[in-house]
Parts: structure tokens; sequence; C-alpha cells
């Protein structure tokens, strides 16, 4: 006779069932994937994911504890499971690239990935028949039926380079971004004896905000098209080093602030720029712009508030910052199972 424990984890006939017509259709197929962890560069924010096998221990294990795993919990480093997989192709032609977007749909019989994690920083990445992929949503759970119906793209070409698989090719000391945004990331550490600090908001990059914080927090949105040289010309120093003097509009997205934390932030931002001079203010002073985000489930709006600013700055002092920013956080990685320091 089973136990309480035993009939509770069973599955239920329809379950059953679903799984013998899973295992059917896909011939018992097994996809296995590989985990990867984020890392986030201090230069600029930008985000990698690295072949966990890659990484030293005590980075994996600071990685653990930022998704709120007990190392008992600890996922595998590859993983097969049991479910089927397929996919449909739409080739695309846009302005600087052409590429076939292959969008998966797997039907698995256990859960590979809870998309519902706060702040995730581990991901599971397979490949099937060439292409690498993983999953943007789940949908249609029932419990009952004990399938886990996950949907997503395949990687796009051009976002292969942000899955690194050998870290001897994988370059942390440059910049990725050419404007002003190491600058702006720099007042996360902005603690100045007088004045005006930063009043405790975390700032990160405009499209690259961890899923699911809680606020405070800001993103730094600089608009593309808005990037602009003022020179007539760069300097070239004698070491062939790019000078440019460039201006930018930006917007600072506040989430989870009141009046006078976005007023201490406005103040914050202009002690920076005058004690500092990474850069200057070509504009006024910004009044904080109240937006609007609605949630109709709780009837209530978001505390989300909006700055502008107009700046100039030089590029080779970007460079500088993020120099600095640098030498504060170095991950570790191993190389053929040798710790290697990245510089």
């Amino acid at each position: 006779m089973s136990s309480a424990k035993e009939a509770a984890a069973a599955k239920t006939p329809l379950a059953s069932d679903l799984a013998a017509g899973v295992e059917t259709i896909s011939l018992t197929q097994r996809v296995e994937f590989t985990l990867y962890a984020k890392i986030v560069l201090p230069l600029d924010s930008w985000v990698f994911w690295i072949r966990a096998d890659l990484l030293s221990a005590v980075t994996l294990a600071n990685i653990v504890a930022a998704a709120q795993l007990s190392s008992a919990d600890m996922p595998l480093p590859k993983i097969k499971a049991l479910g089927s997989l397929h996919y449909a192709i739409d080739v695309r032609q846009e302005e600087a690239e052409t590429l076939a977007v292959n969008a998966v749909t797997f039907t698995s019989l256990e859960e590979v990935q809870d998309l519902n994690k706060v702040g995730p920083t581990l991901l599971y990445v397979a490949e099937f028949e060439g292409q690498r992929f993983a999953f943007s949503n789940r949908k249609n759970f029932y419990r009952q039926a004990s399938l886990f119906h996950y949907f997503g793209n395949a990687v796009y070409p051009d976002m292969e380079n942000q899955l690194v698989d050998d870290v001897s090719d994988f370059d942390d000391s440059s910049v990725v971004v050419s404007n002003s945004l190491p600058a702006w990331l720099a007042l996360n550490g902005y603690d100045p004896p007088y004045g005006f600090g930063n009043p405790g908001i975390t700032l990160y990059p405009s499209f690259l905000v961890p899923p699911n914080i809680v606020p405070p927090f800001a993103a730094v949105h600089i608009f593309p098209e808005s990037t602009r040289p003022l020179a007539l010309a760069p300097r070239i120093g004698s070491r062939s080093s790019h000078y440019q003097l460039c201006a930018e509009r930006v917007k600072i997205t506040l989430w989870g602030t009141r009046n006078d934390e976005a007023m201490d932030f406005v103040d914050c931002v202009n002690q920076y720029s005058t004690d500092v001079g990474i850069f200057g203010l070509m504009s006024a002073s910004p009044a904080p712009q109240d937006e609007k985000r609605t949630q109709a489930e709780l009837g209530t709006i978001a505390m989300k508030k909006s700055l502008t600013w107009e700046i100039s700055y030089h590029q080779s002092r970007i460079r500088d910052v993020a120099q600095k920013i640098i030498k504060t956080a170095i991950p570790t990685y191993y190389i053929n199972g040798q710790a290697d320091e990245a510089a």
C-alpha cells in the first residue's frame, strides 16, 4: 500500500494519459538543457550569459545566493527533459539585417524554468538541430495535467555573442555602449561627505532592468537619436586615442519614489555634475513628471516619475569612468580547470 506522501505526489489519471500521449508523439524525445549564469558587466551593466561550469565556485555561489537558492537547490549543469518540441520559422527582412526567427514550443513533463522567479540569475538553454533556444513565457498550465508548455524564440543570430561558451575570448575590460551610460551608473556609488548623495535609488540601463525587482529603482534611457557630436571633428591623441565632445538627451524613470526623493535625486545629479565634472547640464533643472502605470486588479496607480536632461560629455572621459568601475568588480572564471581573473 502506498503512503500518503506517495499518493499526493502520484499523477492523476488525466496526467498519466497526457504523459503517455506526449511520449508517443515525441517518440520519447529528451532535450538537453545547459545551465548559464547571468554576468552583468560593471562598466555599463551589459548582460551576458556564461556557461555555469566555466565560473569559479565563489562566483557561482554568489549567483546562486542572488537567485535566492540554497546550495542544496543548486541546479545541475545539464538536465535532460522529456517532452515534445516543435518550431515554426519566420524570415524577417529588416533595414540592417535579415534573419530567420524560430518560434519554439516545448511541452515538457517536468518544470524546466521558473519564469516567475524574482530576479533570475540562472537560465537553461537548449540546442536542437543547430538552434539554441530559451523561453520567455509559459502558458496554459493546469496542475492536474502535469504538463508544462513553454514558448519562446530561438536565440537570434545577433544575440549569439551574449551566450559565452569560451571565457578566453570574453572581453569584460571595454565598454559596450558609446554614450554616457557609465557616468549615470556611477551614481549608484555616489556618496559625498556633504550635500546631496544618491537617495538610495539603484540605476539600471533601460531594457536591462532585472525582472520583478521591488522599488525603489530607476531606469536610465538615452535616446539613441539624440546622441550627436558638438565638435566639428574628433581630436586624435598621441596614442591614437579618440576624443569627442558629444551631447544627448537622457530620461530617468523613477519607480517607488515620492516627491521628496525625486527632488533629492535632481539635486544629487546637479551636485554630481559640478563635483565630478563627468558631464555638463545643458538644460534647465528638470521638474519631476508623474506618469501613469495602472493595474486594474488593484485599482491603484504605481509611484512612477520621470526626469529628462540634456547633457554634454567627453567620450574619452566616459571611458575613464568605465575603467575606474572595472577595478571595483572583477569576475573570476575557470579556464581548463584553472582559476583566472579577468583584468
